[in-house]
């Protein structure tokens, strides 16, 4: 008998001593497959993820997640910030850290994590809060096993799963199931995945749809790319029937979306005081033309109200009344867009509550065919006059009414009106409206002093490039230009700005200068940088094996001339420079001449927006290297 024990003790003690061999060594970093790592600073090694509907006020969102972090780069990786709110708990957080061998070196509790309002800085008022995990370990790799569960009174919005949604990091397995009950209609769209989803039934007879991946190479990050939702794996759901913060509705298409958002939460918050109604109809009552009674209701609003993120209500998505902000004279996007609706209402023009995906980096627009609440952040005004569609941002004090600029153009927008929700696409500012047209007249001295006049015109999604700082103090805007532009030793004895705010806007920025030893003087020669205006100092970074095709969101102009008065009696050592290139995504000239004692100088450079063959990318590289090396031509003048 105790011969039987033993054994019997021997055998477990071996088993357990295998069992916790292979649990370990599933952690260890040196078990990672070595075609994963290339570009990986993080890898992901198993992943669940699940969205589960128990009812319509009643959904799950489960996450267990197990990433080996491979050096610091990968610390942002890591993805451990949980955001909850009012109608979200977090039914709880817990995890275990790993040393770079697979052994356990700590735990994480909430206790870990810091506490805090998920605000942009800006807030005033603000539901979300969010927990963020403190990293506490320094010795690379570690690994971070953690999962944590949240539970939601909604069924309107879901997460998307994205498995490489960030660079740099490569995956071993993700899984992502959605459940739900068998009466519960959801709609789902799928990217970039190799296989398809499978649907079954768990053992509680729910309904269960799976998408899995398996040994994902880390995305590297590559300059002139789409928007990188277009490019990883992604799966993104939606559903029928729901309830949200109480509401309920239904939708299949963007027409019921809309529909939706305009009777529940639009229309019963544009209700007026009456002495306002009567404000706005005596301010307009001179002026006609419907386009210009608008404009002048838009300017009324920018002066009495200021922008203020509130991201309360119905999940963020129910404006403030209208009523609110004509008394508190502050909103957010949405408010502000719904009290200037209110506003027009009051002088009979009508306009649309438009729901827009912001990003001055891309232009992302609605999916034509998989309406969902969640394409969306930002809230901008539509107003369709005969034949004359015009387009307002109510958030900024200072931006020309009909002006969208980079932050909303050429996208595809949900207009929210009586008829229901319909997709309009917001203006376009192409690569020949996109200006910016500078000239400048310098002199330049005995001494290689440099002095005069610069103006430079910004026109279409150009004419925010000062917008930013326009009102800041004039010792902000003269440390701004003397970094952005080349000229060593600058200095600014005058500086002032001249805006257009008609309906084709317009900011002109003069500016006079001088600086000391702009040119340089040795063996009787002058030498000096012919660009004094506009250099662009270095191409893209150089790329193998590029995945991607060549993006460019936006096209633009840039044209600059500089009229130089040199001293007398000069003339140029070496062949004057004349460049000229030209290439399907741009063009590019640049030319000098020399007469008597005046130099001028001719440079224009333009992108044209569009999607090109990622074999592009070379010449693309190539095209800026070239405009680099011209743009560092420096002039030698000799007697």
């Amino acid at each position: 008998m105790k011969n039987i024990l033993t054994v019997s003790c021997l055998l477990m003690i071996c088993f357990a001593a295998t069992a916790q061999n292979s649990y370990q060594n599933y952690y260890d970093a040196s078990i990672i497959p070595k075609e994963l790592l290339p570009y990986a600073s993080a890898v992901i090694r198993n992943e669940e993820i699940s969205n589960e509907v128990k009812d319509l006020d009643n959904t799950i969102y489960h996450v267990k997640r197990v990433i080996t972090i491979l050096n610091q780069n990968g610390d942002s990786k890591l993805d451990l910030d949980v955001s909850y709110d009012k109608i979200t708990s977090i039914r709880y957080i817990k995890g275990l850290i790993y040393n770079e061998y697979g052994k356990p070196v700590g735990k994480i509790t909430e206790r870990d994590f810091d506490d805090y309002a998920e605000t942009d800085g800006f807030s005033l008022f603000i539901d979300d809060r969010v927990k963020h995990y403190k990293k506490a370990v320094a010795q690379y790799p570690y690994t971070i096993e953690y999962e944590y569960e949240l539970k939601s009174k909604q069924s309107l919005a879901f997460a998307d799963w994205m498995p490489n949604n960030e660079s740099g990091v490569a995956i071993e397995k993700s899984a992502y199931t959605f459940i739900c009950p068998p009466e519960f209609t959801m709609r789902y769209k799928q990217f970039n995945l190799p296989s398809n989803v499978t649907v079954g039934k768990n053992k509680d007879l729910m309904k269960t749809y799976t998408w899995q991946v398996t040994g994902m190479k880390a995305r590297r990050d590559e300059p002139f790319s789409s928007y990188p939702e277009k490019l990883v794996t992604r799966v993104t759901v939606a559903p029928q029937k729901f309830t949200y913060y109480g509401v309920t509705g239904s939708f299949t298409s963007w027409k019921e979306l809309g529909k939706w958002l305009y009777d529940q939460l639009l229309v019963p918050r544009q209700q007026l005081p009456p002495e306002t109604i009567e404000h706005v109809k005596e301010i307009t009552k001179d002026i006609s033309d419907p386009k210009l009674k608008a404009k002048r209701i838009y300017e009324y609003m920018q002066e009495k109200t200021h922008y203020v993120s509130v991201q309360m209500g119905i999940g963020g998505i129910q404006p403030f009344p209208a009523s609110d902000v004509d008394k508190q004279n502050y909103g957010d996007c949405k408010a502000l867009v719904n009290y200037t609706q209110a506003l027009l209402k009051a002088v009979n023009i009508n306009s649309y509550y438009c729901v827009v995906k912001s990003g001055r980096n891309y232009n992302i627009g609605m999916m034509d065919d998989f309406p969902s609440i969640n394409q969306g952040d930002h809230i901008i005004l539509c107003i369709p006059f005969k034949n004359d569609t015009t387009w307002a941002d109510c958030t900024s004090q200072t931006i020309p009414f009909g002006y969208l600029g980079k932050f909303t153009d050429d996208r595809t927008v949900l207009a929210c009106t009586s008829e229901g929700g319909k997709l309009i696409h917001t203006p376009k500012y192409n690569t020949i409206t996109n200006l910016e047209n500078r000239k400048a007249s310098f002199v330049i001295d005995n001494d290689g002093g440099l002095a005069g006049s610069m103006q430079t015109i910004f026109k279409g999604a150009e004419y925010e490039n000062r917008e930013y700082f326009i009102n800041e103090s004039q010792t902000k805007q003269y440390k701004f230009l003397q970094k952005q532009y080349p000229i060593n030793n600058l200095t600014i004895d005058h500086l002032d700005f001249k805006q257009d705010k008609s309906f084709d806007p317009v900011t002109i920025e003069n500016v006079k200068l001088h600086a000391r030893d702009y040119a340089s003087l040795s063996d009787g020669k002058y030498y000096f940088m012919l660009n004094a205006g506009n250099r662009i100092t270095e191409p893209p970074k150089q790329l193998r094996n590029r995945q991607n095709d060549v993006y460019i969101t936006r096209g633009r102009t840039n044209e600059d001339e500089i009229n130089y008065t040199v001293p007398a009696g000069y003339r140029l050592e070496k062949v004057p420079l004349n460049v000229s290139i030209e290439k399907p995504f741009g063009k590019f000239t640049a030319t000098m001449s020399l007469n008597g004692n005046k130099l001028t100088y001719k440079r224009k450079f333009q992108l044209i927006d569009g999607t090109y063959n990622k074999d592009t990318y070379q010449e693309l590289v190539d095209f800026y290297q070239s405009v680099a090396d011209a743009d560092e031509y420096s002039v030698v003048l000799i007697k």
